[in-house]
């Protein structure tokens, strides 16, 4: 095993680990907020991981592009999506929650 093929198999381990993480998150996290946070966070980098640990065994520039521009994209649905979750909950009065259990004001 090269230097290259060591490095590319860290970046998608480290990058699974991160999608693990955001996965744990999202079931241990107490309020949708801190959740979408977790998800968003830790699963983008993961993506991004995953994907640079990719970009040296693709087969063309194009592929490489490709594989860039799908993490791209997921980056702003996650963005988008995290953002339009996080509105409509509180819209229907969902309060972000405390260290000290007190409620925000609304």
């Amino acid at each position: 095993m090269n230097l290259l093929a060591a490095i590319q198999l860290i970046l998608i381990i480290v990058g699974a680990g991160f999608f693990l993480v955001g996965s744990v998150g999202l079931l241990r996290f107490p309020d949708v907020y801190t959740r979408i946070h977790a998800l968003t966070k830790a699963d983008n980098l993961g993506l991004g991981l995953i994907v640079l640990g990719l970009l040296p065994g693709a087969e063309s520039l194009a592929a490489a592009c490709k594989m860039l521009l799908i993490w791209m994209l997921a980056l702003i649905a996650s963005a988008s999506s995290g953002y339009l979750v996080a509105r409509a909950a509180r819209r229907r009065g969902s309060v972000p929650w405390s260290t000290q259990g007190e409620t925000r004001e609304k």
